[in-house]
């Protein structure tokens, strides 16, 4: 998988560098990206998608593994936009693609905003991710009547993240407080293209019947959310040398929950008041204790764990039945325990 992604940038760069060296220098950022972090876990449920629908000793041809990867260069594309619209500083435990762009920047002494610049070529860095996508999807050299299977969830799944972000962005600005909307955007800014849409694209690649289908479906819906879950409980508790972010940073950034939502409606009224004063504001350690312990007091955080938990299950029941192989549920088993119990 690393092997294709690689091959193709390289020739995307190729082109990039016969237009300006210095231009193919920030294209070198999302390579970078791309290759060296990320647990890759977008193509690995397109794989597990194929495998699920396939014949047990069958092993993914390079050009299914060539479609499969292309899932990472839209997370890339997502990932660099979504720590724009945070103004996120690092991600990974590396500075963020538009800070990085802004050091530099101020390393050379250029005219204009440092910000603004870092934020205009981080933008356009994440478009290039989305457009190799797309280019490494459709020239991957699966047969075309695969291909044209494949494209129906392949074009569904931008929509729906991008629709997804959106609507998480309109939930902070307009101060939503209610549990439907993040819910929503749990189900479309990360179950679908997490892991319901490449498993729906690996198996209509592998030309999966309609009970197979239906079956990962529902499968990735339930662990798409309850992997968008469990980052929700990073985003306040998790340890930052694990996670390579900040923590505490959802509620800095102002992320409207599930957790929070469930905070604010079980707290008491000053509990409840306090953590809406602090949101999204810079949180002092004090702050950021107190905000944790009424989460935690108030039961948000055992609430969610359930949740996680029922999810799981609901996940793992999809997948009991003969319409998925027995070796690509042994796999897809190994998938929902990574996402759902993951640290980082």
């Amino acid at each position: 998988m690393l092997g294709a992604l690689r091959h193709h940038l390289d020739g995307r760069r190729r082109v990039v560098a016969g237009v300006d060296e210095r231009v193919d220098a920030l294209a070198g950022l999302l390579s970078d990206f791309v290759l060296t972090g990320g647990k890759r876990m977008r193509p690995r449920f397109g794989l597990a998608g194929w495998s699920a629908a396939s014949s047990a000793d069958a092993i993914a041809p390079d050009e299914i593994v060539t479609a499969c990867a292309a899932l990472e260069l839209i997370q890339a594309c997502a990932l660099i936009h979504d720590d724009i619209v945070d103004a996120s500083d690092t991600r990974r435990g590396r500075p963020t693609v538009h800070r990085s762009v802004e050091a530099a920047h101020r390393e050379h002494g250029w005219a204009g905003d440092p910000a603004r610049y870092g934020v205009s070529q981080a933008i356009l860095v994440g478009d290039l991710a989305l457009t190799w996508a797309d280019e490494m999807f459709v020239t991957s050299g699966v047969a075309p009547d695969a291909l044209g299977r494949a494209l129906g969830p392949w074009y569904a799944m931008k929509t729906e993240v991008l629709s997804g972000q959106m609507l998480d962005i309109l939930a902070e600005s307009s101060g939503a407080t209610d549990e439907l909307t993040p819910t929503r955007v749990n189900r479309f800014k990360t179950a679908a293209y997490t892991v319901e849409r490449p498993l729906h694209i690996g198996a209509e690649l592998a030309g999966a019947g309609d009970d197979t289908v239906a079956a990962l479906r529902e499968f990735g819906v339930a662990v798409g959310q309850a992997f968008q879950l469990r980052d929700d409980m990073l985003g306040v508790y998790g340890d930052p040398e694990v996670t390579g972010k900040p923590s505490g940073d959802d509620l800095r950034e102002g992320k409207r929950t599930l957790l929070l939502a469930r905070g604010l409606a079980l707290a008491p009224t000053g509990d409840a008041d306090f953590l809406l004063a602090v949101l999204g504001t810079d949180l002092d350690p004090a702050e950021l204790e107190r905000a944790r312990r009424v989460l935690v007091d108030s039961g948000a955080v055992a609430s969610v764990e359930a949740e996680i938990d029922s999810l799981t299950v609901r996940a793992l029941d999809a997948i009991g039945s003969d319409a998925v192989s027995d070796h690509g549920r042994d796999t897809l088993r190994d998938l929902a325990e990574a996402a759902t119990r993951r640290y980082a």
